[in-house]
């Protein structure tokens, strides 16, 4: 196997004195689509933070290509080209949807060219002068996405993408993903809804009370199914 482009190692977190993360250890290998699963209150957001150096505290070991991220600020872990969408998407109400679209820096060379990203969300194209906020919520999550596909990061963490949207945009997010992994994007989601995220992942760890407690291949998924429910609380 590849050696892993990402590799988190006993990481814990805190907010405040509240210890949320109590050694999350996981792999994410070159070119994968790798989702945490779990209910509300697991850990999934606060790993996803964590990784991105956006908690006061945190020990632990996070890997990305080799590099040690964990003494990092936020700012310069993404310039190793780390890239995070988080669940309430920061779309900025003062600016219109091509200006929050433009907004972030390049960070790498690699990132999709705007016509690219016009031809995956040609909503985003129509809407171009309309105020950020005044996009649906399919249309904000498109933007949010997009966003950061220009920057040039190769690692993409997606915080419940498909929270609350309707099936047709939880489909075009699906394929969205499913294209990204296709041009060698890597992929980690933090996702509730298992049975969208066996559309589009290779493999899903479960997290429960600040650790990973299983790997289930996508292919096992069936097989595994009454056990996600249990796990889930569906």
């Amino acid at each position: 196997m590849a050696e892993a482009l990402l590799a988190i190692r006993d990481l814990h977190a805190w907010y405040g004195e509240s210890h949320i993360l109590h050694g999350m250890t996981f792999d994410v290998n070159p070119g994968e689509v790798v989702t945490l699963l779990g209910r509300n209150g697991a850990g999934k957001t606060t790993t996803m933070r964590a990784i991105m150096g956006m908690m006061a505290k945190r020990k632990g070991s996070v890997r990305y290509e080799g590099h040690e991220l964990i003494r990092l600020k936020s700012n310069r872990i993404a310039r190793y080209g780390l890239a995070y969408c988080p669940e309430e998407r920061g779309i900025f109400a003062s600016l219109n949807v091509r200006e929050n679209l433009m907004l972030p820096p390049k960070v790498k060379d690699g990132g999709l060219p705007l016509e690219q990203i016009y031809r995956l969300f040609p909503n985003l194209m129509e809407r171009g002068a309309s105020q950020g906020t005044k996009l649906s919520g399919g249309e904000q999550q498109m933007l949010a996405i997009a966003r950061i596909l220009r920057t040039g990061a190769k690692l993409l963490l997606l915080d419940e993408p498909t929270e609350g949207l309707a099936p047709v945009i939880v489909q075009q997010i699906g394929s969205t993903i499913r294209m990204l992994r296709e041009q060698g994007f890597t992929v980690l989601l933090v996702e509730q809804n298992f049975r969208f995220a066996a559309t589009v992942a290779d493999r899903h760890y479960v997290v429960e009370h600040g650790q990973v407690i299983d790997m289930i291949p996508n292919a096992a998924i069936e097989a595994n199914r009454e056990k996600l429910k249990a796990y889930l609380g569906v």
